[in-house]
């Protein structure tokens, strides 16, 4: 069984919707993936719903169009946009904080579900993780969640342990 099949199987569907995302992304590209599904391309992968992306500012909007019609559900947030396939666990969600904007022109290709993609750079990768722990009016769960990605990070790259902040580059140094 493919890694793809495993997730279609796991999220009901989620694998290949996952694909028909990244398709319509590479429209409407430049797009990358952050967050969880890209801290897999760069360490031993944990299972993750997400599939969290930024895309061109200006594309976004023509994008989640073409993914309401293709029978994706949109739903606006204060910081996202997110889209989901209904009977689908898979939970699309496109960052629209700006800091992310610079990650497109420094992305790389790696096979995600076995899917070509566009994802953030190790560092960008990183940097997302540090503000998304950083941010005091993310849940507990959420920011425990960031913390164990970027210690999974910091232990497979200790060079990116310079950029933490001092907690966790004590954990690190501890372990």
């Amino acid at each position: 069984m493919t890694a793809l099949e495993a997730y279609d199987l796991t999220t009901r569907g989620g694998g290949g919707d996952f694909a028909r995302l990244i398709t319509a992304c590479e429209q409407f590209a430049p797009y990358c993936l952050i967050d969880g599904l890209a801290v897999n391309c760069y360490v031993e992968p944990v299972y993750t719903l997400d599939a969290d992306l930024v895309v061109y500012t200006a594309n976004l909007a023509p994008l989640t169009g073409h993914l309401r019609k293709s029978g994706f559900e949109i739903e606006q947030h204060p910081h996202s946009i997110n889209a989901t396939s209904p009977g689908s666990d898979l939970r699309i969600q496109f960052t629209t904080d700006a800091r992310y904007q610079d990650f497109l022109r420094r992305s790389t290709t790696a096979t995600v579900l076995g899917v070509e993609v566009r994802i953030a750079c190790l560092e960008d990768v990183t940097q997302g993780k540090l503000w998304a722990y950083s941010d005091p009016h993310r849940r507990l769960s959420k920011r425990k969640k960031d913390e164990l990605d970027l210690i999974r990070l910091g232990e497979r790259y200790p060079q990116l342990v310079r950029l933490y902040p001092e907690e966790l580059h004590r954990q690190l140094e501890d372990a």
